[in-house]
């Protein structure tokens, strides 16, 4: 459902009660680190990566869903990639939250419960916090009406169904969000609107309490509501899932504000886009094609609602989402792609262990194959795609492409998934509506 945390390295100014923060990064931690509570020491890497296949589709299928329901959410629970452990109330409570670039909503669940599903670490109790408070009916966050807001007895009631038909019901309130760096600085948010669940319930796991949202659509969105301290930017940097496996500590990490700006030789950038309607919430970008070796393929997409952006004439057309492994492309152009690279890859070609017809090839004993050059164009943006972000090795001898067709084109978008991501420090700007891409070693700890 997208991302997911604990913080590595800050830089910020705080002042008295009221921090002012300038900046901050924290750990992204990927839902197989060892450092997630979503680590299964018993799955090999390769039965890890089968298993990221596989949420990519359920992730997928989910915005597909979305495209055709603006009432539901925007996060699925099988689609989660990624973590945050942050802190809640005074005083703090630990708690793991489902981070996504698709949602707005970020909700945990609450003492007392209705209904909660089980989870490693205590269910927050707001009556044992002196910061809590809940949102009256006048706030204007309870009168935006997307989560389904009522009111009982002046406070305001939200209720957020998921494409799977997992749900959390609550009362939206505030309370301060607490962000610990392993060096042990610490940064304190107050006042961040967030769901207190008292009736949650679906495909939940118990290693998280529920969902942190970063998307762009809504005023609830953590991104926006912390607008002011961090001047609408964050970027991240997620480490290819192979550095798992060679590096049980090594680690993707998110910034904010001044910490998050991506500059220096390498830097490109590109106008973002949202989606006014049912997408409102998803970044967009505009793929105008691909160049594989020396031929560029335009690229045409199935025609989607107008969007609000920076970039001329031109529209977001494919989302850039975190919470999904694997890119997917509308049908038609998918052919022409994978015709043109069969065309060029001289590596005996193999089944596909999945069963999912997957482009795979035996590879070396590096577990990669000779490829052309390939290079996806944006508007004004060139990002060249490396053998890991393409071409991932899904057991021994053996790598697939990790880019896929959708199908269904009329209904599903096209998808820049977070492997075509990997090794970029990407930095989304929300004033200047743009995206920006520098080639990074993200293993290492900027």
């Amino acid at each position: 459902m997208p991302i997911l945390v604990l913080l590595s390295f800050f830089h910020l100014s705080l002042v008295s009660s009221h921090r002012s923060v300038n900046g901050f990064t924290l750990d992204l931690i990927h839902r197989d680190s060892p450092l997630s509570p979503f680590h299964n020491p018993s799955n090999t890497p390769y039965e890890r990566l089968q298993n990221a296949f596989d949420r990519s589709f359920s992730r997928a299928s989910f915005l597909k869903e979305k495209c055709d329901n603006s009432i539901q959410s925007t996060v699925i629970p099988r689609g989660v990639e990624y973590i945050m452990k942050i802190s809640i109330g005074t005083p703090p409570i630990d708690t793991h939250l489902i981070v996504d670039t698709g949602s707005d909503l970020s909700w945990t669940q609450c003492e007392p419960c209705i209904k909660c599903f089980k989870q490693l670490t205590p269910i927050f109790n707001p009556k044992k916090s002196s910061s809590y408070k809940t949102l009256g009916c006048n706030n204007k966050l309870c009168q935006d009406g997307e989560f389904f807001q009522t009111c009982t007895n002046n406070t305001c009631n939200y209720n957020a169904t998921y494409g799977d038909l997992s749900h959390t019901t609550g009362y939206l309130s505030t309370e301060t969000f607490k962000f610990a760096s392993t060096s042990g600085e610490h940064v304190s948010i107050p006042n961040i609107a967030f769901g207190c669940g008292h009736d949650n319930g679906g495909l939940f796991t118990n290693a998280s309490s529920g969902v942190i949202g970063l998307g762009c659509g809504n005023a609830i969105s953590v991104v926006n509501q912390m607008n002011q301290e961090i001047k609408g930017k964050f970027s991240y940097c997620m480490i290819p899932l192979e550095s798992l496996s060679i590096n049980s500590n090594a680690t993707s990490h998110i910034s904010f504000g001044d910490n998050a700006v991506v500059s220096g030789p390498g830097v490109v950038s590109t106008p973002l886009f949202k989606q006014k309607l049912s997408m409102y919430t998803f970044y967009y970008l505009n793929l105008k094609g691909v160049s594989i070796g020396n031929k560029t393929l335009e690229f045409k997409s199935s025609k989607i609602s107008p969007t609000v952006g920076d970039g001329g004439n031109d529209q977001g057309n494919i989302i850039i989402d975190s919470g999904t492994l694997l890119t997917f492309l509308p049908q038609d152009f998918y052919e022409s792609f994978e015709s043109r690279l069969k065309s060029l890859i001289s590596a005996p070609k193999k089944v596909d262990p999945s069963g999912t017809d997957r482009l795979c090839y035996e590879s070396d004993e590096n577990g990669t194959i000779d490829l052309p050059k390939i290079v996806a164009h944006f508007t004004d943006a060139d990002i060249e795609l490396l053998p890991s972000n393409t071409f991932p090795q899904v057991k021994e001898g053996l790598v697939c492409l990790a880019i896929l067709p959708s199908y269904d084109f009329f209904g599903q978008p096209a998808i820049f998934g977070n492997l075509a991501q990997a090794n970029f420090l990407i930095g989304y700007d929300l004033v200047a509506n743009k995206v920006s891409f520098k080639p990074t070693d993200c293993a290492y700890r900027h």
